[in-house]
Order: structure tokens, then C-alpha cells, then sequence
């Protein structure tokens, strides 16, 4: 939109003709005007050049519309009635104080008033926010230096250590060092929320949907409190349980390996119950946040914090300035699209990288398909919204706004009980069909409330139309033999993008919130797909396949027995044995056709409880190794007594082979 020029103001003032008398249809006047050349050029950039009142064509929309069919009960008077009024009631929202809402783009008009000055002082704007944005996450994660132990590695909520008891191999040693090395590591915030989302087996314990913490009941060492933690704890959770770390702002702590330990003892400290497993495990962990200087052996508290929530107050104060005085729908959005583009890929919900140059990387690779996509959206959804909208501050507590709550996806929408739309997580979650009830229940409250305003628009049966091919598409996914159907959020955000293609308040809303969904799910997890085989979407779960078949041991004594393997399941390659949840027996099936080899074990601590489970083996085509599911754990008491889980265990292989 071209500035005012000065000399018909000064005209306007000089001239004793009509406009004297009635200046604001004057300016009205000239702004209609301005408004209909803007549609011309409807990628102009403006800032701050708004009118002072609303159009004068809106006015006439607030009248009744006379030619609206009465609702009937028959098809083709139903018909008629789901095709709207006569002429469409086109939407657009009035702002409410609009000489309040103009203020500070018309601040920017006086400061500014020739277009050069203010494309220029747009994109001064954008390079102050990158200079300062970078510059400040940078020194947050360059900055820290810890005495003796260097830089702190960055991890994930959910990092751990050891992985889980096959990855790590046999005996664990491709998860070693087990002892006798330290390091230092940062946490991020919100890790009190990072839980189980698959069942995790502890000793005789299945989990699920909690903190991962082993152990941690602390006990002096060196007159300081420290709780030994066993090997598969998440850490940051375990320095959440500890104390170190504060879960609004993370922080950094030392962890020191302290290889093979037993008797991890539960125990309940700020928020989080830990996990008891009462017996061996060969490594283990104690966590502190203290080290000594180099030259001296005094040591001091290390303190550091996560910088996402100071990022984003700045952050969203610079969008919020740039909501109010940008009044151009397409500089607006791109200009917000790129800033939480950014702001989530690097500092509010990053992928676990470890560096800030991976970061970088990764950010700057999604950035370009991810941008090609949201100029798509623009162009046909969003620009119908956010179009000659001279509510600024409508558009920035709600557009805005819900962008901020979708982009936030991990701090606002992950507090839903619905890990992922599966049929497989929403039946085993806790919670998780109450909360599809009440999100199903409210989006159909939405789709009666747009389906209203397309109809009153005379949009309703085309915009039904592309539903209905979105369903078809939907449905033919869902029919692709030996994959399962994935709704990611980004996939959510695509799907209901359409139906917000008007201007009303709810809209601008709906709107926001899932270009925030949708800049969340591909700055962070990429463009998943929307198929996936059923292996994918594991992610660690069960297979649902059939434990083997596993006779009672022979006891040669209290601490010692022997298990023998007289057949395997014809389908399978090998059989392996977890001890107290760590591979300790791996075998294959022989050439000759003999039986496997006895599996013999001694107990490594006297009068300490052992379990047990048993799973098929299978090679891969080209190289390596897959599970099947463990037999649930069989537990060897102190007593001496093998107890299996499962009551119908035979209990002679000689009798069943006769």
C-alpha cells in the first residue's frame, strides 16, 4: 500500500469544498481507495499505513440479509439452505477502538512515511532480532565452562547411558565404560514431563508412562548426600530426583560412573518416585553439581541454566512490536513465520543434537522445504484470514498468540495424555480415551462453528468438497496393506488449515494455532512420514509375538543352576537370556541339528534375588540381529526357589518328549 501523500492532506485542508465540511469520509474515501489498489499489489510490504476508521464497504454487511432460505426439513430445501444467503455475507471483523488498534502503525506512518524508509526499517528489525537471537544462544551454550571437566555435553530428557539390555550387547559392553569416568552435562528444562511412553521392564516390574529413575536414595559419601542411580536412569530425570537441576530452568551437574552396584532402593524426592530393583547391575551412576578449580582443591556449586524461556520473552515481545506495526497480511506473516521458525528449531524445542553448530545445521536444512511449504499455506488459507485486517490487536492476542501455543506444542499440547494417534498408544495410556473424547467432542463444536460461517460465506459446499477428497485420501492410506496410518501434528495442521480460510476471531485463532503446530512438527522432527510400518511405530514396544518355551532349571546348589534348550521354535535363529536385565547368554542354532548348548549360571552376590527372561533371536538378510519379545521375568529368590511367571511351565522335558 502507497504511503499518504502529504499535498492532499494539505488539499484537503485549503479546498472549501464538501470534504471540509465531513473530513472523516474524507479520509475514508482516500483509504477505499488505497485499499482497492492494495489488492492489486497484494504483496506490498506496509508498515504502520492503516486507516484511521474501517472501510466503508464493510458497513453494509452488517445489515440483514433478506434472502437467506429459511432452514426445511427436505432435501432440496436443505440443499438450498446450506447454500446461504443471497447475496454471501462475506466476513470480516470490525475492530473494536480501531483508533487504538491504528496507533502504533500510524506512529510508524508519521516516523516513516515514504515505503523505502519503512522496507527498510522491516528488515532492520529482522536483522537486530537474528543478531541478538543467535548472539545469545550462542553464548548460552558456548559460554560454560566447567573446571576439570571441560564443556558440558548437552542432552535430551530423555538421554540415558544404557539404552536397553539388547542394544547394549552382550554382557553390556557395547555400552561401556562402566566405571572409573566422569564428565559434565546440561539439561534442559520441562525434563520433569519426560516419561516412559512404552512398557520398561525393572527387575519383576513392567513401567510405563513414568519417570525412568532407578535407585537415587541417597547416603553419605565424603560428608555430601549422593544417591547411586543404576545405568538405564534418565539422567536429567535422575538430577531432577536429586535436586541439582530445576525443572523450570534445567541447569548442569557431573556425573560419575561408578560401574557394578546392587540394591537400588526407591525413594521419593522433589516430585519424582524412584524405582527400586534390589539386586546387581554392572553400572551405575552418582550425580553432583560441585567441582574444584584448577588451582586450588576448594570446590564450588557449577550453575548454568536453559535459555529458552529468557529467548523467548524476547522473542515474543520483538513479534508482538512487529504484529502491531506491520500491517501488510503477507510481510506479517513471513516476517513471524521465520522469527518461530527459528526460535523452535534452536532454543525452545530443538532436536537432541549435541552441538550448537548441529543445531544450526539442521534448522537451516528443514527451513528450506519447510518454507516452500508455508508460502503454500499463505497462499491458500492463511491470506484469507489475515487480508486487509485492520484489527492489529485481535491479530496479535489471537493469530499471534495461538501461534505461540502451537509452536509451544512441548510446554501446551503434550500435556494432553495422547502420546500419539495410534490405536495401539490411546488403548494403553492412562487417560488417554477421556482426552480423545474431549478433543474429538471440541473439534466438532469448532466444525459446526466454521461450517455456519462458510455457510453464511456461500462457501459451504465447496469447502465440504475438499474434506471430502481429504477423508478419501485419509481413507485409502488407511487401506495400504502392511503399513500403519501416522497423524503427526504437522499432518493435523495441513489437514485443518482449510477450514479457517475466513475472517472471524475463532479463525484467526484456529488459524495461529496450527501454523504453530505446524512450524513445531518439521522444525523438530522433520517431514515424517504419513505410513509407517507397524516396526516404526514400535519404538520399543512389544511385537506381540510368543515367549519360547523354557523348563525349570537344574539347581546344583543355593547359587548355582543350569538351564537346558532340548528345542527351538523352528522360526527362529537363537535364543538369548537376560540377567537382572542384562544379555548374559546368546546362542544359535547349531548346524549339526543337536540340541543348544546349557546355559549355566551362578548367583553374583550371595542371598541376592536374580531374574530371568527369554527371548527368540532372528538375523537379518544383510547382517545383524532382531528380537522377538521376552518371556515375562522368572525370579530366583534367596531361598533357592525358580519361580515362573507363567503357571502352566512344564516340568520335565523328558516327560513332554515322551
Amino acid at each position: 500500500m502507497q504511503s499518504r501523500p502529504e499535498s492532499s492532506g494539505a488539499s484537503a485542508r485549503s479546498s472549501p469544498d464538501k470534504s471540509t465540511e465531513y473530513p472523516l469520509q474524507e479520509i475514508r474515501s482516500q483509504y477505499k481507495d488505497e485499499a482497492r489498489d492494495s489488492d492489486e499489489l497484494s504483496f506490498d510490504l506496509e508498515v504502520g499505513d492503516v486507516p484511521l476508521l474501517p472501510p466503508e464497504h464493510m458497513e453494509a454487511q452488517s445489515e440483514k440479509f433478506e434472502r437467506d432460505p429459511p432452514f426445511s426439513c427436505t432435501p432440496s430445501g436443505f440443499c438450498a439452505w446450506l447454500r446461504g444467503p443471497t447475496p454471501p455475507h462475506v466476513y470480516h471483523i470490525n475492530p473494536w477502538f480501531p483508533r487504538l488498534q491504528a496507533a502504533p502503525a500510524r506512529l510508524i506512518d508519521r516516523k516513516f512515511p515514504h515505503r523505502s524508509s519503512k522496507i527498510a526499517l522491516l528488515f532492520g528489525g529482522l536483522f537486530f532480532w537474528i543478531v541478538v537471537f543467535f548472539a545469545s544462544l550462542k553464548a548460552s551454550v558456548a559460554g560454560q565452562e566447567v573446571p576439570g571437566y571441560g564443556q558440558p555435553v548437552k542432552l535430551s530428557c530423555h538421554h540415558r547411558l544404557w539404552s536397553n539390555s539388547t542394544n547394549c550387547g552382550l554382557n553390556g559392553d557395547l555400552c561401556r565404560p562402566f566405571e572409573d569416568q566422569s564428565f559434565a552435562f546440561r539439561c534442559p528444562s520441562g525434563c520433569a514431563a519426560a516419561i516412559l511412553l512404552e512398557p520398561y521392564v525393572v527387575g519383576d516390574q513392567e513401567l510405563n508412562y513414568r519417570a525412568l529413575v532407578v535407585g537415587g536414595k541417597p547416603f553419605n559419601v565424603d560428608g555430601h548426600d549422593s544417591g547411586t542411580y543404576r545405568g538405564d536412569s534418565s539422567i536429567c530425570a535422575s538430577a531432577l530426583h536429586a535436586g541439582l537441576i530445576d525443572d523450570a530452568r534445567g541447569g548442569c551437574g557431573i556425573l560419575h560412573r561408578t560401574g557394578e552396584q546392587k540394591n537400588f532402593h526407591s525413594t521419593t524426592q522433589h516430585g519424582i518416585e524412584s524405582i527400586e530393583f534390589l539386586s546387581s547391575f554392572p553400572m551405575s551412576f552418582r550425580l553432583s553439581n560441585e567441582a574444584s578449580t584448577p588451582d586450588s582443591n576448594e570446590t564450588k556449586p557449577i550453575k548454568c541454566s536453559d535459555a529458552r524461556w529468557s529467548l523467548f520473552a524476547f522473542t515474543l515481545i520483538w513479534t508482538t512490536i512487529l504484529s502491531l506495526v506491520v500491517t501488510s497480511a503477507p510481510a506479517f506473516y513471513s516476517m513471524i513465520y521465520f522469527i518461530v521458525w527459528f526460535q523452535v528449531a534452536m532454543a525452545s524445542d530443538p532436536p537432541s543434537m549435541g552441538s550448537y553448530y548441529d543445531l544450526v545445521s539442521i534448522a537451516l536444512g528443514r527451513f528450506l522445504p519447510g518454507a516452500f511449504v508455508g508460502f503454500v499455506l499463505y497462499y491458500f488459507c492463511v491470506r484469507h484470514t489475515l487480508k486487509n485486517l485492520d484489527a492489529h490487536w485481535d491479530k496479535t492476542v489471537l493469530w499471534l498468540g495461538g501461534c505461540w501455543v502451537g509452536a509451544l506444542n512441548t510446554d501446551t499440547f503434550d500435556r494432553i495424555p495422547i502420546s500419539r494417534l495410534t490405536p495401539h498408544d490411546i488403548q494403553q495410556q492412562p487417560g488417554a480415551i477421556t482426552a480423545l473424547i474431549i478433543v474429538v467432542g471440541s473439534l466438532v463444536a469448532i466444525a459446526f462453528g466454521q461450517a455456519h460461517c462458510f455457510r453464511r460465506e456461500g462457501r459451504f459446499f465447496p469447502t465440504i468438497s475438499i474434506y471430502g477428497v481429504l477423508v478419501a485420501v485419509v481413507l485409502i492410506l488407511v487401506a495400504v496393506p502392511n503399513m500403519n496410518l501416522r497423524i503427526h501434528h504437522y499432518i493435523l495442521s495441513l489437514l485443518f488449515l482449510p477450514g479457517t480460510t475466513m475472517q472471524t476471531r475463532p479463525s484467526l485463532l484456529y488459524s495461529g494455532i496450527l501454523i504453530g503446530l505446524f512450524i513445531n512438527g518439521i522444525a523438530r522432527w522433520g517431514f515424517d512420514s504419513i505410513l509407517q510400518t507397524p516396526g516404526a511405530l514400535l519404538d520399543g514396544a512389544k511385537l506381540g509375538t510368543v515367549p519360547p518355551k523354557i523348563y525349570p532349571p537344574s539347581m546344583t546348589d543355593a547359587n548355582n543352576l543350569v538351564f537346558s534348550f532340548p528345542d527351538l521354535e523352528p522360526h527362529a535363529d537363537g535364543l538369548s537370556v537376560l540377567v537382572n536385565d542384562v544379555e548374559r547368554f546368546q546362542v544359535f542354532r547349531p548346524k549339526d541339528g543337536q540340541h543348544l548348548p546349557d546355559f549355566t549360571w551362578s548367583r553374583t552376590y550371595p542371598n541376592e534375588l536374580e531374574y530371568f527372561r527369554f527371548g527368540l533371536i532372528h538375523t537379518n538378510a544383510l547382517g545383524g540381529l532382531w528380537y522377538e519379545d521376552f518371556s515375562p521375568p522368572a525370579v530366583w529368590g534367596v531361598d533357592g526357589n525358580f519361580v515362573f511367571p507363567d503357571p502352566e511351565i512344564p516340568e520335565d522335558p523328558e516327560s513332554e518328549s515322551e
